[in-house]
């Protein structure tokens, strides 16, 4: 069993800079593809980032690109989300994902609220 558990969210001004933490307990974290999702009110949950095992390849929401930047570190089993140059509208409850691709997500965390002020 695989346990996920983000840190880091908060309240933040617009312009502001926040990074995310995703910590990995049980086997085989090296192996997983790890996601970054988030969900505003009323809205879907949308992916935000992933990132492939090795840390090779990376991918992002347009509406990220050039603000958010996904890396991970396997030695500690962590996976981190920094976000520079947030909006309001980056407002959501965002969770973390790991899986064998980025079409199959098995384990998530519990979520963590951020919250952007303008």
């Amino acid at each position: 069993q695989v346990q996920l558990v983000e840190s880091g969210g908060g309240l933040v001004q617009a312009g502001g800079s926040l990074r995310l933490s995703c910590a990995a307990s049980g086997r085989a974290f090296n192996m997983f593809v790890m996601g970054w999702f988030r969900q505003a009110p009323g809205n879907e949950r949308e992916v935000v980032a992933t990132i492939t095992w090795s840390g090779g390849r990376t991918s992002y929401a347009d509406s990220v690109k050039g603000r958010f930047t996904i890396s991970r570190d396997n030695a500690k089993n962590t996976a981190y989300l920094q976000m520079n140059i947030m909006k309001p509208e980056d407002t959501a409850v965002y969770y973390c994902a790991g899986g064998p691709s980025t079409r199959e997500y098995v384990y998530w965390g519990q979520g963590t609220q951020v919250t952007v002020s303008s």
